[in-house]
Protein backbone atom coordinates (compact mmCIF):
# COMPACT_ATOMS: atom_id res chain seq x y z
CA UNK A 1 0.00 0.00 0.00
CA UNK A 2 1.35 3.43 -0.94
CA UNK A 3 -0.24 6.79 -0.46
CA UNK A 4 0.61 10.45 -0.80
CA UNK A 5 -0.43 13.29 1.46
CA UNK A 6 0.11 16.95 0.68
CA UNK A 7 -0.84 19.96 2.72
CA UNK A 8 -0.08 23.66 2.69
CA UNK A 9 -0.38 26.66 4.98
CA UNK A 10 1.14 30.09 5.14
CA UNK A 11 4.59 29.95 3.54
CA UNK A 12 6.30 31.00 6.75
CA UNK A 13 4.73 28.09 8.61
CA UNK A 14 4.38 25.08 6.35
CA UNK A 15 6.00 25.02 2.94
CA UNK A 16 5.06 21.48 2.03
CA UNK A 17 4.42 18.04 3.41
CA UNK A 18 4.77 14.90 1.37
CA UNK A 19 4.46 11.38 2.71
CA UNK A 20 5.28 8.51 0.41
CA UNK A 21 5.92 4.83 0.41
CA UNK A 22 4.23 3.56 3.57
CA UNK A 23 4.40 -0.18 3.00
CA UNK A 24 2.64 -3.05 4.69
CA UNK A 25 5.29 -5.53 5.90
CA UNK A 26 5.31 -8.54 8.15
CA UNK A 27 6.72 -6.43 11.01
CA UNK A 28 5.28 -3.22 12.38
CA UNK A 29 6.75 -0.19 10.56
CA UNK A 30 8.32 2.62 12.55
CA UNK A 31 6.93 5.30 10.25
CA UNK A 32 3.20 4.68 10.19
CA UNK A 33 0.38 7.19 9.93
CA UNK A 34 0.65 8.14 13.60
CA UNK A 35 4.39 8.76 13.25
CA UNK A 36 3.77 10.98 10.23
CA UNK A 37 1.26 13.01 12.21
CA UNK A 38 3.70 13.34 15.13
CA UNK A 39 6.57 14.44 12.90
CA UNK A 40 4.47 16.99 11.02
CA UNK A 41 3.14 18.49 14.25
CA UNK A 42 6.57 18.57 15.85
CA UNK A 43 8.45 20.25 13.02
CA UNK A 44 5.63 22.69 12.32
CA UNK A 45 5.53 23.65 16.00
CA UNK A 46 9.18 24.73 15.98
CA UNK A 47 8.48 27.06 13.05
CA UNK A 48 5.26 28.39 14.61
CA UNK A 49 7.08 29.09 17.89
CA UNK A 50 9.86 30.98 16.12
CA UNK A 51 12.46 28.49 17.37
CA UNK A 52 13.61 27.84 13.80
CA UNK A 53 12.95 29.68 10.55
CA UNK A 54 12.75 26.55 8.43
CA UNK A 55 13.26 22.81 8.75
CA UNK A 56 12.95 19.70 6.58
CA UNK A 57 13.17 15.97 7.16
CA UNK A 58 13.51 12.90 4.95
CA UNK A 59 13.15 9.28 6.11
CA UNK A 60 13.71 5.97 4.35
CA UNK A 61 12.53 2.71 5.88
CA UNK A 62 13.33 -0.68 4.38
CA UNK A 63 14.83 1.25 1.44
CA UNK A 64 11.53 3.00 0.66
CA UNK A 65 10.92 6.70 1.13
CA UNK A 66 8.31 6.93 3.88
CA UNK A 67 8.42 10.59 4.85
CA UNK A 68 9.35 14.00 3.54
CA UNK A 69 8.28 17.29 5.08
CA UNK A 70 9.46 20.87 4.63
CA UNK A 71 8.28 23.64 6.95
CA UNK A 72 8.89 27.37 7.07
CA UNK A 73 11.49 29.33 5.18
CA UNK A 74 15.03 28.64 4.00
CA UNK A 75 15.62 32.39 3.81
CA UNK A 76 12.82 34.49 5.25
CA UNK A 77 14.14 37.82 4.05
CA UNK A 78 14.54 36.52 0.50
CA UNK A 79 11.10 34.87 0.54
CA UNK A 80 12.66 31.43 -0.09
CA UNK A 81 10.60 28.53 1.32
CA UNK A 82 12.26 25.44 2.78
CA UNK A 83 11.90 22.82 0.07
CA UNK A 84 13.21 19.60 -1.32
CA UNK A 85 15.93 21.27 -3.38
CA UNK A 86 17.09 23.69 -0.66
CA UNK A 87 20.87 23.71 -0.31
CA UNK A 88 22.27 23.88 3.23
CA UNK A 89 25.68 24.10 4.82
CA UNK A 90 26.20 20.73 6.48
CA UNK A 91 29.31 21.65 8.51
CA UNK A 92 30.45 18.55 10.46
CA UNK A 93 28.22 16.20 8.51
CA UNK A 94 31.12 16.54 6.06
CA UNK A 95 33.16 14.35 8.42
CA UNK A 96 31.52 10.96 7.73
CA UNK A 97 31.92 11.60 4.00
CA UNK A 98 35.63 12.20 4.55
CA UNK A 99 35.76 9.02 6.63
CA UNK A 100 34.26 7.06 3.73
CA UNK A 101 36.89 8.48 1.36
CA UNK A 102 39.70 7.60 3.76
CA UNK A 103 38.46 4.05 4.33
CA UNK A 104 38.34 3.40 0.59
CA UNK A 105 42.12 3.76 0.66
CA UNK A 106 42.36 1.42 3.63
CA UNK A 107 40.44 -1.13 1.57
CA UNK A 108 43.08 -0.75 -1.14
CA UNK A 109 45.80 -1.64 1.35
CA UNK A 110 47.40 1.80 1.37
CA UNK A 111 47.36 2.05 5.18
CA UNK A 112 46.15 0.35 8.33
CA UNK A 113 44.23 2.13 11.05
CA UNK A 114 46.96 1.52 13.62
CA UNK A 115 49.70 2.94 11.39
CA UNK A 116 51.66 5.83 12.84
CA UNK A 117 50.41 9.07 11.21
CA UNK A 118 54.07 10.01 10.71
CA UNK A 119 54.33 7.14 8.23
CA UNK A 120 52.19 9.25 5.87
CA UNK A 121 52.95 12.75 7.24
CA UNK A 122 56.62 12.71 8.32
CA UNK A 123 56.43 16.03 10.20
CA UNK A 124 54.08 14.38 12.70
CA UNK A 125 57.03 12.28 13.86
CA UNK A 126 58.29 15.31 15.82
CA UNK A 127 55.15 15.98 17.85
CA UNK A 128 55.42 16.71 21.56
CA UNK A 129 52.77 16.94 24.28
CA UNK A 130 52.27 20.18 26.24
CA UNK A 131 51.89 19.55 29.96
CA UNK A 132 52.02 23.15 31.17
CA UNK A 133 54.02 26.38 30.96
CA UNK A 134 57.18 27.44 32.77
CA UNK A 135 57.81 30.70 34.62
CA UNK A 136 58.78 32.47 31.41
CA UNK A 137 55.65 31.32 29.57
CA UNK A 138 57.32 28.60 27.52
CA UNK A 139 55.83 25.17 27.05
CA UNK A 140 56.62 22.27 29.33
CA UNK A 141 56.88 19.41 26.86
CA UNK A 142 57.25 15.66 26.93
CA UNK A 143 57.39 12.99 24.27
CA UNK A 144 54.14 11.19 23.45
CA UNK A 145 53.72 7.91 25.31
CA UNK A 146 53.00 6.36 21.94
CA UNK A 147 52.75 7.65 18.36
CA UNK A 148 49.52 9.16 17.06
CA UNK A 149 47.79 6.62 14.80
CA UNK A 150 45.37 7.05 11.96
CA UNK A 151 42.78 5.38 14.20
CA UNK A 152 43.29 8.27 16.66
CA UNK A 153 42.40 10.69 13.87
CA UNK A 154 39.20 8.81 13.03
CA UNK A 155 37.94 8.68 16.62
CA UNK A 156 39.15 12.09 17.92
CA UNK A 157 41.79 10.79 20.31
CA UNK A 158 44.70 12.43 18.48
CA UNK A 159 45.42 15.24 20.94
CA UNK A 160 45.52 17.88 18.19
CA UNK A 161 44.84 21.41 19.43
CA UNK A 162 41.17 22.22 18.93
CA UNK A 163 40.49 25.62 20.52
CA UNK A 164 42.14 29.02 20.77
CA UNK A 165 40.74 29.08 24.30
CA UNK A 166 42.93 26.16 25.38
CA UNK A 167 44.95 27.37 28.41
CA UNK A 168 48.28 26.08 27.09
CA UNK A 169 48.34 25.86 23.29
CA UNK A 170 45.43 28.19 22.46
CA UNK A 171 47.54 31.28 21.85
CA UNK A 172 49.87 29.58 19.38
CA UNK A 173 46.93 27.91 17.65
CA UNK A 174 45.40 31.34 17.12
CA UNK A 175 48.68 32.71 15.75
CA UNK A 176 49.26 29.83 13.33
CA UNK A 177 45.59 29.70 12.26
CA UNK A 178 45.96 26.35 10.43
CA UNK A 179 42.41 26.20 9.11
CA UNK A 180 42.41 29.65 7.58
CA UNK A 181 40.62 29.27 4.27
CA UNK A 182 43.65 30.65 2.43
CA UNK A 183 45.71 27.63 3.53
CA UNK A 184 45.80 24.43 1.53
CA UNK A 185 45.30 21.21 3.49
CA UNK A 186 49.06 20.60 3.24
CA UNK A 187 49.71 24.03 4.78
CA UNK A 188 47.18 23.40 7.55
CA UNK A 189 48.71 20.05 8.45
CA UNK A 190 52.22 21.52 8.47
CA UNK A 191 51.06 24.18 10.92
CA UNK A 192 49.45 21.56 13.16
CA UNK A 193 52.75 19.68 13.19
CA UNK A 194 54.34 22.79 14.75
CA UNK A 195 51.87 22.77 17.65
CA UNK A 196 52.23 20.69 20.82
CA UNK A 197 49.46 18.16 21.43
CA UNK A 198 46.88 18.85 24.14
CA UNK A 199 47.21 15.30 25.53
CA UNK A 200 48.88 11.99 24.83
CA UNK A 201 47.34 10.23 21.82
CA UNK A 202 44.63 7.76 22.73
CA UNK A 203 44.13 9.02 26.28
CA UNK A 204 41.24 11.47 25.82
CA UNK A 205 38.42 12.21 23.38
CA UNK A 206 38.42 15.77 22.05
CA UNK A 207 36.58 16.90 18.92
CA UNK A 208 38.70 18.92 16.57
CA UNK A 209 40.76 19.07 13.39
CA UNK A 210 41.57 15.35 13.18
CA UNK A 211 39.31 14.89 10.14
CA UNK A 212 41.08 17.68 8.28
CA UNK A 213 44.29 15.70 8.75
CA UNK A 214 42.43 12.65 7.43
CA UNK A 215 41.62 14.63 4.29
CA UNK A 216 45.30 15.40 3.76
CA UNK A 217 46.16 11.72 4.23
CA UNK A 218 43.71 11.03 1.40
CA UNK A 219 45.60 13.55 -0.71
CA UNK A 220 48.99 12.00 0.05
CA UNK A 221 47.93 8.40 -0.51
CA UNK A 222 45.80 9.04 -3.60
CA UNK A 223 48.09 11.72 -5.05
CA UNK A 224 44.97 13.78 -5.78
CA UNK A 225 43.51 17.01 -4.45
CA UNK A 226 41.05 16.03 -1.72
CA UNK A 227 38.04 17.72 -3.34
CA UNK A 228 38.79 15.94 -6.63
CA UNK A 229 39.19 12.58 -4.91
CA UNK A 230 35.92 13.07 -3.04
CA UNK A 231 34.07 14.02 -6.21
CA UNK A 232 35.41 11.15 -8.30
CA UNK A 233 35.25 8.37 -5.72
CA UNK A 234 32.34 9.16 -3.39
CA UNK A 235 30.05 11.97 -4.53
CA UNK A 236 29.79 11.32 -8.25
CA UNK A 237 29.41 7.53 -7.95
CA UNK A 238 26.60 8.10 -5.42
CA UNK A 239 25.00 10.69 -7.72
CA UNK A 240 25.38 13.30 -4.97
CA UNK A 241 25.62 15.93 -7.67
CA UNK A 242 24.70 18.85 -5.43
CA UNK A 243 27.10 18.08 -2.59
CA UNK A 244 30.06 20.40 -3.01
CA UNK A 245 32.25 23.08 -1.47
CA UNK A 246 31.31 25.79 -3.97
CA UNK A 247 27.67 26.58 -4.78
CA UNK A 248 27.56 27.91 -8.37
CA UNK A 249 25.99 31.29 -8.97
CA UNK A 250 23.10 29.66 -10.84
CA UNK A 251 22.17 27.65 -7.71
CA UNK A 252 22.82 30.23 -5.04
CA UNK A 253 19.18 31.30 -4.91
CA UNK A 254 18.48 27.88 -3.35
CA UNK A 255 21.06 28.28 -0.56
CA UNK A 256 19.45 28.51 2.88
CA UNK A 257 20.48 31.29 5.22
CA UNK A 258 22.07 30.43 8.55
CA UNK A 259 20.12 31.93 11.45
CA UNK A 260 21.79 32.73 14.76
CA UNK A 261 19.76 32.55 17.96
CA UNK A 262 20.21 35.19 20.65
CA UNK A 263 20.51 33.34 23.96
CA UNK A 264 18.85 36.17 25.85
CA UNK A 265 15.87 36.93 23.62
CA UNK A 266 15.56 33.80 21.51
CA UNK A 267 15.40 35.99 18.40
CA UNK A 268 16.84 34.68 15.14
CA UNK A 269 18.95 36.74 12.77
CA UNK A 270 21.45 36.32 9.95
CA UNK A 271 25.12 37.27 10.11
CA UNK A 272 26.95 38.65 7.14
CA UNK A 273 29.64 36.41 5.73
CA UNK A 274 28.11 33.05 6.66
CA UNK A 275 27.86 32.09 3.00
CA UNK A 276 31.28 33.37 1.89
CA UNK A 277 33.16 30.08 2.16
CA UNK A 278 30.78 28.40 -0.27
CA UNK A 279 30.56 31.31 -2.69
CA UNK A 280 33.88 30.72 -4.47
CA UNK A 281 36.82 28.29 -4.44
CA UNK A 282 39.32 28.67 -1.60
CA UNK A 283 42.68 26.93 -1.18
CA UNK A 284 41.32 25.07 1.87
CA UNK A 285 39.07 22.06 1.23
CA UNK A 286 38.53 20.85 4.79
CA UNK A 287 37.68 17.28 5.65
CA UNK A 288 35.83 18.24 8.80
CA UNK A 289 33.40 20.83 7.45
CA UNK A 290 32.67 22.99 4.44
CA UNK A 291 30.39 20.94 2.18
CA UNK A 292 26.90 21.97 1.16
CA UNK A 293 24.19 19.50 0.21
CA UNK A 294 20.52 18.92 -0.46
CA UNK A 295 18.46 16.60 1.69
CA UNK A 296 18.10 14.04 -1.11
CA UNK A 297 21.83 14.09 -1.77
CA UNK A 298 22.74 13.44 1.83
CA UNK A 299 20.11 10.72 2.06
CA UNK A 300 21.93 8.89 -0.71
CA UNK A 301 25.02 8.82 1.49
CA UNK A 302 22.98 7.63 4.49
CA UNK A 303 21.28 4.91 2.44
CA UNK A 304 24.67 3.72 1.19
CA UNK A 305 25.76 3.22 4.79
CA UNK A 306 22.48 1.50 5.68
CA UNK A 307 22.95 -0.81 2.68
CA UNK A 308 26.42 -1.79 3.93
CA UNK A 309 28.36 0.31 1.46
CA UNK A 310 26.32 -0.07 -1.70
CA UNK A 311 23.57 1.95 -3.37
CA UNK A 312 21.71 1.13 -6.57
CA UNK A 313 24.38 -1.28 -7.75
CA UNK A 314 27.31 1.03 -6.99
CA UNK A 315 29.64 -0.11 -4.21
CA UNK A 316 31.42 2.64 -2.29
CA UNK A 317 32.66 0.61 0.68
CA UNK A 318 32.86 -3.04 1.65
CA UNK A 319 30.32 -4.27 4.23
CA UNK A 320 33.09 -4.96 6.74
CA UNK A 321 34.35 -1.38 6.32
CA UNK A 322 30.94 0.09 7.12
CA UNK A 323 30.74 -2.26 10.10
CA UNK A 324 34.10 -0.95 11.34
CA UNK A 325 32.96 2.66 10.90
CA UNK A 326 29.82 1.89 12.91
CA UNK A 327 31.65 0.05 15.71
CA UNK A 328 32.84 1.81 18.86
CA UNK A 329 36.60 2.40 18.71
CA UNK A 330 37.04 4.03 22.15
CA UNK A 331 38.10 1.87 25.08
CA UNK A 332 36.55 2.25 28.52
CA UNK A 333 39.91 3.56 29.74
CA UNK A 334 39.24 6.81 27.88
CA UNK A 335 37.17 8.54 30.55
CA UNK A 336 37.73 12.17 29.52
CA UNK A 337 35.31 12.60 26.61
CA UNK A 338 34.55 16.33 26.51
CA UNK A 339 30.89 16.80 25.49
CA UNK A 340 30.43 13.42 23.77
CA UNK A 341 28.29 12.07 26.68
CA UNK A 342 25.72 14.76 25.87
CA UNK A 343 24.88 12.67 22.79
CA UNK A 344 23.65 9.84 25.04
CA UNK A 345 24.93 6.34 25.76
CA UNK A 346 27.36 6.43 22.86
CA UNK A 347 30.87 5.60 21.81
CA UNK A 348 32.64 6.71 18.67
CA UNK A 349 33.52 4.73 15.56
CA UNK A 350 35.19 6.07 12.43
CA UNK A 351 33.87 9.63 12.06
CA UNK A 352 30.51 8.54 13.50
CA UNK A 353 28.95 8.32 16.95
CA UNK A 354 27.68 4.83 17.80
CA UNK A 355 24.85 4.12 20.27
CA UNK A 356 25.94 1.48 22.79
CA UNK A 357 23.07 1.45 25.28
CA UNK A 358 19.38 2.38 25.26
CA UNK A 359 18.54 5.87 26.55
CA UNK A 360 19.04 5.98 30.31
CA UNK A 361 16.18 8.43 30.87
CA UNK A 362 13.39 10.26 29.07
CA UNK A 363 15.63 13.31 28.89
CA UNK A 364 18.10 11.54 26.62
CA UNK A 365 17.68 11.48 22.86
CA UNK A 366 15.77 8.42 21.71
CA UNK A 367 17.60 5.87 19.64
CA UNK A 368 18.29 2.19 19.13
CA UNK A 369 21.42 0.28 20.12
CA UNK A 370 23.58 -0.11 17.02
CA UNK A 371 22.45 3.18 15.52
CA UNK A 372 25.22 5.43 14.18
CA UNK A 373 24.91 9.14 13.47
CA UNK A 374 26.39 12.59 13.38
CA UNK A 375 25.30 16.22 13.13
CA UNK A 376 26.52 19.65 12.08
CA UNK A 377 27.14 23.04 13.65
CA UNK A 378 23.96 24.50 12.12
CA UNK A 379 21.92 21.77 13.86
CA UNK A 380 21.63 19.40 10.90
CA UNK A 381 21.41 15.69 11.81
CA UNK A 382 21.45 12.26 10.25
CA UNK A 383 21.29 8.77 11.64
CA UNK A 384 21.22 5.20 10.42
CA UNK A 385 19.25 2.62 12.42
CA UNK A 386 20.10 -0.83 11.03
CA UNK A 387 17.75 -2.64 13.42
CA UNK A 388 14.71 -0.87 11.97
CA UNK A 389 16.26 -0.32 8.52
CA UNK A 390 15.87 3.45 8.92
CA UNK A 391 17.90 6.25 7.37
CA UNK A 392 16.96 9.72 8.58
CA UNK A 393 18.15 13.21 7.58
CA UNK A 394 17.09 16.45 9.28
CA UNK A 395 18.02 19.79 7.71
CA UNK A 396 17.89 23.16 9.43
CA UNK A 397 20.25 26.15 9.61
CA UNK A 398 20.28 27.16 13.28
CA UNK A 399 23.29 28.31 15.29
CA UNK A 400 24.56 27.91 17.95
CA UNK A 401 24.01 24.16 17.84
CA UNK A 402 20.45 23.10 18.74
CA UNK A 403 19.71 25.03 21.90
CA UNK A 404 15.97 24.67 21.25
CA UNK A 405 15.70 20.88 21.68
CA UNK A 406 14.86 20.18 18.04
CA UNK A 407 16.82 16.93 17.80
CA UNK A 408 15.23 15.37 20.86
CA UNK A 409 11.73 16.41 19.83
CA UNK A 410 12.27 15.08 16.32
CA UNK A 411 13.60 11.75 17.54
CA UNK A 412 10.67 11.48 19.96
CA UNK A 413 8.31 12.05 17.06
CA UNK A 414 10.01 9.45 14.86
CA UNK A 415 10.04 6.67 17.44
CA UNK A 416 6.99 7.59 19.51
CA UNK A 417 6.43 5.72 22.76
Amino acid sequence: MRFFVTASRAACSLASVLVVGLSVTASEPVIDGEAVTRINATLDSFVEAGAVVGVSALIYEDDDEVYFGAFGMADEEAGLPMSRDTIVQIFSMTKPITGAALMQLQERGLFELDDDVAKVIPSFGNLMVATGVDDSGGYLLESPRRPMTIRDLTRHTSGLANSVAHPIVGTQLKELDPLNRDNRLADAVEKFSQLPLMFHPGEQWAYGPSVDVQAHIVERLSEMNFADYLDQNVLRPLKMNETRYVVPEMDRDRLAAVYWRDDQTGELSKKSGDEEFNAKPWPLTPGGWGLTSTIDDYMRFARMLLNEGELEGVRILKPETVQAMATNQISNEVTERSWLPSKGQVGFGIDLAVRLQPPASNEENKGVVGEFFWDGAASTLFWVDPQNELAVVLFVQLRPFDKVGLHKAFRDAVYGS
